[in-house]
């Protein structure tokens, strides 16, 4: 609840607030990197700290966001999850970060 908003009463106004500036996107949509993304970051740090075995995910749309997906693998999340309808990109924003992760540390040989 880093924000202070429901996503049940957002729809009625998060529409008015994207234009107005007050938020870039919607919260509920695409993952504030910035700010939620940081809180993320401490509670995973120090969750890591207390439990290394800990398993770290989110659930909800941001789950199935391609730019939400990459900050989870980035930041060391075990996984994401989201409605059915969103699994097909989620899945494919999962692999073309396997598949540039291995692009990138694959060096030619000289």
């Amino acid at each position: 609840m880093t924000y202070g908003l429901s996503r049940d009463d957002a729809g009625r106004f998060m529409n008015t607030y994207v234009r107005q500036g007050v938020f870039p996107e919607d919260p509920f949509h695409i993952l504030d990197v910035d700010g939620v993304g940081e809180l993320l970051h401490i509670g995973a740090e120090r969750g890591r700290k207390t439990r290394p075995d800990l398993t770290l995910s989110i659930c909800g749309e941001h789950g199935g966001n391609p730019e939400s997906i990459e900050f989870c693998r980035k930041a060391g999340f075990d996984y994401v999850s989201c409605s059915p309808y969103r699994v097909p990109m989620a899945r494919l924003a999962a692999a073309h970060l396997a598949v540039d992760e291995r692009r990138n540390s694959i060096r030619p040989m000289a």
